[in-house]
């Protein structure tokens, strides 16, 4: 029988301390794979907690692949979970979606877009009266190549919190948004290398990829996320990823795949994973699944997140976590230059983030494209009752996928939903020429519009499409 002492009165729930007890005994080979793990009430009756704790912390292990559950036989260890040493060990640190254009749209469900409103105007604007306050003299200074410090120090912390990344502020650098901070990436690895990116994808990013003068390889997916085989038998040395959740399929990559995805980049010298984190706060189900990051023990991650989704896109705020032998080499080419984010805003977001401003607000975000997520879905399965279809029905992100089934061809849905008004995006769009989706599909955004304007939405496609 498992034994684990859990601290009741810890600030960590009861169901979370389990969680981490057992992947630990997973991780380590301590439970084997293919092993059986007690009943729910057995465990629950040992430990003497809840059975709801211990269903809480199987329900976890389970969405990130480090269990499965057999009806009617219980919960097993998957098979070949070891996470990959370092063969290669680096040296220590040294003393798209498509465009908007100009076409008026009564209701238009775009993926890059947030709620305006939800936005903590009030907070933000007396937190920068202070910091133009008390740091007067420091804002009329260059910032320091990395970033502010203080705003390192809070990123750090966050994702020691809520994304199990343990890393020190030395590891982080701020930029101004993902296209940059990838533009930094690809001069840190060097444009001379093949890099894979995942089909579909972000369509953005091969063009950045491209205008930097890489070689790019689009791979293939299937339901646990970009296919392990494929990485192998591409002369690719990087590869570009969103393990939490894949954009637009919303696949999660299980913890089998990371780690052989990890075992891949730990395999030979010079092997990097990037691992976009682009949305992981949204996430409704059940607690946000670790990153990639977290079970790099060889150096081979570069983490990269924006607070684009979190916050706003307009604040241009993003940060990359950089291995020891990538930021040592950063410092010895690029310290010549300034922080590309302004000291202000990066000194208001550190103290929104210290104040526990930034965890209200991700609480309250999370709380409100919850509800816009369901109704969504539920004036979908109403409004489309008639019409043969099928709803991806995602439980983490700001977007999700309508298969369409009744005949019509991706393209005729997308006009026949503009002659109503409603602006609807093609799956296909997102996936690098000549291939395309098996069928049409839809990707829809739901964070700009409110809870009534879905469903007058979804009625309008309903009238288009019969």
């Amino acid at each position: 029988m498992l034994t684990y002492h859990l601290e009741p009165h810890s600030k960590t729930p009861l169901y979370e301390q389990l969680y981490r007890a057992v992947r630990a005994d997973i991780m380590s080979g301590v439970l084997a794979g293919g092993s059986r793990l007690p009943s729910k009430r057995q465990l629950a009756a040992h430990l003497r907690v809840s059975q709801i704790t211990v269903e809480n912390a199987y329900s976890q292990l389970v969405a990130e692949g480090y269990l499965t559950a057999a009806p009617r036989r219980g919960y097993f260890v998957q098979p070949q979970l070891a996470v990959p040493t370092a063969q290669h060990a680096p040296s220590s640190l040294p003393p798209v979606a498509p465009a908007a254009v100009s076409e008026a749209y009564a209701y238009d469900l775009r993926t890059d877009v947030v709620d305006n409103g939800c936005f903590p105007f009030s907070t933000w604007a007396r937190l920068s009266r202070s910091v133009l306050s008390e740091y007067a003299d420091q804002l009329l200074h260059a910032t320091e190549p990395c970033g502010a410090a203080a705003l390192r120090t809070q990123i750090a912390q966050y994702l020691r919190d809520f994304r199990g990344i343990h890393v020190t502020p030395d590891h982080i650098l701020i930029g101004a948004g993902s296209e940059y901070l990838i533009h930094l990436v690809i001069q840190l690895l060097g444009r001379d290398r093949v890099y894979a990116l995942e089909d579909p994808g972000y369509r953005k990013l091969y063009q950045i990829f491209r205008a930097n003068g890489a070689a790019v390889r689009p791979l293939p997916l299937d339901r646990q996320g970009l296919r392990a085989d494929a990485l192998a038998a591409s002369e690719a040395t990087a590869v570009y990823l969103t393990p939490s959740h894949h954009f637009p399929l919303g696949t999660v990559m299980p913890a089998a795949r990371r780690l052989e995805i990890l075992r891949w980049a730990s395999a030979a010298p010079d092997r990097y994973v990037i691992e976009d984190d682009y949305d992981s706060e949204f996430r409704y189900a059940s607690r946000p699944i670790p990153a990639l990051g977290e079970l790099d023990r060889a150096g081979r991650v570069i983490y990269v997140n924006t607070f684009a989704k979190s916050l706003a896109p307009g604040l241009r705020i993003g940060y990359l976590v950089l291995p020891d032998a990538l930021m040592a080499r950063y410092r010895e080419r690029f310290s010549l230059y300034s922080s590309t984010v302004p000291s202000v805003d990066q000194l208001t977001l550190a103290a929104f983030m210290r104040t526990g401003g930034f965890e209200r607000h991700i609480s309250r975000s999370r709380k409100l494209y919850q509800a816009r997520r369901d109704a969504l879905l539920d004036a979908l399965d109403r409004e489309l009752a008639a019409l043969p279809h099928e709803v991806s029905r995602s439980e983490a992100g700001l977007h999700l996928l309508l298969h369409m089934r009744n005949g019509m061809l991706e393209r005729e849905l997308i006009d026949r939903a503009k002659a109503v008004g409603v602006r609807v995006y093609g799956l296909s769009a997102y996936y690098i020429p000549p291939v395309k989706p098996p069928r049409a599909t839809l990707v829809l955004g739901y964070a700009g519009l409110t809870e009534q304007q879905l469903g007058e939405a979804a009625a309008l496609l309903r009238q288009a499409w019969t």
